[in-house]
């Protein structure tokens, strides 16, 4: 898949900036640098020492996506718990989260103050699609890793120009094809209406889903966009409910996810199963509508739910219970958000631990070198694979639905390499 022209105006809007500090930081830079010797001689030692890493995160603390914030609570309270275990290969980790209010001239600003000033090792998690499009060509030129980025995006694993830079969870075209797939099966002649979010985000899942439903008898009836500056989808929502679709494919980022519930709940008069993306699924988005206006909402996940009773007595959510209460003591551990930052930063531990030279030039190969690793709160089924090719570390997603006050999984995994082959351009 090509990049859109979203992802080249993201690009476009801050070369500029880049442009007139280029020379200054590269010579600050270039004075405070450090490189390896022996077996990794001239690759980058910035940031990381025999006994520390230091790593900066980017994310929406403010602003109108400030619900993926307590991601970051996830994040550092896996950093934490391992320093007080010994660190990571003996290293201990400095973890610093910058805020960019989802906005991404700002998400260039911190990755610069990450880079420049804090002399980071990697940017590890700028969360969202315009943030990462914004800062990934500045990353590639400072040859700083950006590993497992919190978008899902299929333009991370698709694109060879950017070898620093990698997504984690499935991409948005893998969570599509597993809707698809899902409709096929159960509902072979569905008529579908798609609420999605008007940039690489919602085209993407978009795409993908149409794409996916090719052959089928299952039928895009209608879609409406909306802007992240807009107050509220209230209108998108009425104009859908007039299609007369059966399904609802909810492509949304959580303050318009809480409020398609909201809408879909009020309007008595049409009932279709609404479907929300991965993104949006989180009890933070469904408690503000109400647990019993949401009763039977279906979406898909890759890890673990901490409000999930099945996984009580599972060894890494008991790890992970008791790492939130004692680190994050302001978080809410049954959060899937604060869950998802456990499990990426696990898995970046696991990237860390294969690196053949502890070098930033390591960490880019380490990402882009895994073989079926297990992350003690994925899925069972769900491990992190890449290779030459394929530059999607997940995608095998289970479908859930919503009953009572949580989620409860349904069916198989499904492993959208092997259903529909790999993801290219």
């Amino acid at each position: 898949m090509l990049k859109t022209t979203a992802l080249r105006a993201a690009a476009a809007a801050t070369a500029a900036l880049l442009t007139a500090t280029a020379c200054s930081s590269q010579r600050g830079q270039d004075a405070q640098d450090t490189a390896a010797a022996g077996a990794c001689k001239g690759q980058q030692t910035t940031g990381i020492t025999d006994s520390t890493i230091k790593l900066g995160g980017i994310y929406p603390l403010s602003g109108p996506a400030s619900a993926y914030g307590t991601i970051s609570k996830g994040v550092s309270a896996y950093f934490r718990y391992v320093n007080d275990k010994g660190g990571i290969d003996g290293r201990k980790v400095r973890f610093i989260v910058r805020d960019d209010g989802y906005q991404p001239p700002k998400a260039v600003e911190e990755a610069r103050r990450l880079v420049e000033q804090e002399k980071v090792f990697a940017v590890f998690q700028t969360l969202g699609t315009p943030s990462t499009a914004a800062v990934w060509d500045y990353l590639g030129k400072q040859k700083v890793p950006q590993p497992f980025v919190a978008t899902g995006a299929s333009i991370w694993g698709t694109d060879h120009e950017h070898p620093w830079t990698i997504g984690w969870q499935p991409n948005y075209v893998a969570e599509a094809r597993v809707y698809a797939k899902y409709l096929r099966d159960r509902r072979p002649h569905a008529k579908v209406a798609v609420l999605y979010q008007n940039d690489d985000f919602g085209r993407d899942l978009l795409g993908g889903f149409r794409k996916a439903l090719a052959g089928s008898g299952v039928r895009v009836v209608a879609a409406e966009s909306y802007e992240v500056t807009d107050p509220s989808v209230s209108a998108q929502m009425a104009s859908l409910a007039r299609s007369g679709a059966d399904v609802l494919l909810d492509v949304t980022t959580p303050k318009f996810g809480s409020q398609a519930l909201a809408a879909d709940a009020r309007n008595t008069r049409w009932n279709p199963l609404h479907i929300v993306n991965n993104v949006s699924s989180s009890a933070a988005v469904l408690r503000p509508v109400g647990f019993r206006n949401v009763q039977g909402v279906v979406s898909a996940t890759y890890f673990k739910d901490p409000a999930d009773p099945r996984w009580a007595k599972d060894p890494e959510m008991r790890t992970y219970m008791k790492a939130m209460r004692e680190y994050a003591p302001g978080a809410d551990p049954a959060d899937q958000f604060n869950a998802y930052g456990w499990a990426v930063a696990a898995s970046l531990h696991k990237a860390l631990d294969t690196m053949k030279c502890p070098t930033r030039e390591g960490l880019r190969d380490a990402v882009r070198h895994l073989k079926d690793v297990k992350v003690g709160l994925l899925l069972p089924g769900v491990t992190l694979s890449t290779g030459p090719g394929d530059a999607f570390p997940i995608e095998t997603m289970r479908l859930m639905r919503f009953k009572g006050e949580r989620w409860q999984l349904f069916g198989e995994p499904v492993d959208t390499r092997k259903e529909f082959g790999p993801l290219t351009k």
